[in-house]
């Protein structure tokens, strides 16, 4: 029983333990106390870094004393402590609420630059999303439009400059990607926007490069040396324009350090971007013999306009192994034809004296015929 009662007990102080650690002090009991006592603790607390209790001070002015002109201004120093603290947030619903019931306040400029730091201060890295580095550029350029003349104009157009370097910085980072990926088209919207959209920050030396590789790697040579002309013009002797130029004229301009002999781990320099590969004529497969090839097609091509070109002999030559074929255009040899007869005149009549004895024919033996 004795252990049992132990126990209890035990439990029960453990209990109050935890109730305790759940009471939030933060709410204090009522106290009236004058304005002055309260706006002067709250500055107290403010100055010595207490911004938790600070700002819980200055909404208490605000609370006890809402007419008094110190409300006002507590509810102002109420959302600067909130933006000491690192409560970003809370800062912001406290400073929309100012803007929106005092927008005539003589520290209304004060309070529209609060709001843009309270966006700036939110600002990540350009690898993450960037929505409040857009609130802060808007908030940052409405503080520069209506309040031109105040003394935070200026350290409002710094920061604004700022901005706009980290959002070119988020459209190169996420231009390289794609430019490392192959999606070129994707790359050149990125690099555009940096050099139409923010001419004035230090990424345009870059993005003005990166679109000469990109128009370089689809072969597209003409915009590619108009982005090195742009590039050469306004930044001449940046070292993002000796990469393009080289690029462009495929030629190297600075001294390379070659590995030596033993640095067998390290690999000869090679050319940044490269220009796609035309596709391919298709080749004939083996079995596919009917086909001439390419060296066969030239062959036969020669071989026809050698032929256009020959002198043709004419039709009247003759082969010589056609010898039965008589020879065109000429005429044929005519018949052979006795010549006429002619009037022969014969010599007038001899007398018997005058006339020679006739001779008889001599037969010998072998004459037989």
């Amino acid at each position: 029983m004795n252990n049992r009662h132990v126990f209890s007990f035990a439990a029960s102080l453990l209990a109050l333990s935890l109730l305790g650690a759940c009471v939030d002090y933060s709410e204090q009991a009522y106290v009236e106390r004058p304005v002055a006592d309260l706006y002067n603790s709250a500055m107290d607390r403010l100055q010595l870094g207490d911004f938790r209790d600070a700002s819980a001070m200055f909404d208490e002015v605000e609370r006890q004393h809402p007419y008094s002109t110190w409300a006002t201004k507590a509810q102002l120093m109420a959302a600067y402590s909130l933006y000491q603290n690192d409560d970003y947030d809370q800062a912001l619903v406290a400073l929309e609420r100012f803007i929106q019931l005092h927008p005539s306040h003589r520290d209304i400029a004060y309070a529209h630059y609060l709001k843009a730091l309270s966006y700036y201060e939110q600002i990540s890295d350009v690898s993450r999303d960037q929505l409040m580095t857009k609130l802060a550029m808007e908030s940052l350029k409405e503080v520069i439009a209506r309040f031109p003349d105040s003394k935070y104009a200026r350290d409002a157009m710094l920061k604004l400059d700022l901005t706009k370097d980290h959002m070119a910085g988020k459209e190169m980072e996420v231009g390289r990607y794609y430019l490392n990926q192959g999606h070129y088209l994707a790359a050149i919207n990125r690099f555009k926007t940096v050099v139409d959209k923010y001419q004035t920050t230090s990424h345009v030396p870059e993005a003005l490069h990166r679109l000469t590789e990109s128009y370089y790697a689809l072969g597209i040579d003409d915009e590619a040396r108009k982005s090195t002309a742009v590039l050469g013009h306004n930044f001449p002797g940046s070292e993002w324009y000796i990469d393009a130029y080289e690029t462009v004229e495929e030629k190297q301009f600075r001294p390379v350090d070659k590995p030596s002999w033993y640095e067998v781990w390290k690999s000869e320099p090679t050319a940044r971007v490269q220009k796609l590969p035309l596709p391919e004529a298709d080749e004939d497969s083996w079995y596919q013999f009917w086909k001439p090839t390419e060296d066969a097609s030239k062959e036969m091509n020669a071989a026809k306009e050698k032929e256009k070109t020959v002198v043709k002999k004419p039709a009247s030559e003759k082969n010589w192994y056609k010898f039965w074929k008589p020879e065109p255009n000429k005429p044929e040899p005519e018949e052979k034809k006795d010549p006429p007869p002619t009037t022969v005149i014969s010599p007038p009549p001899t007398t018997a004296k005058s006339q020679a004895p006739e001779k008889k024919e001599d037969k010998s033996w072998y004459v037989f015929w």
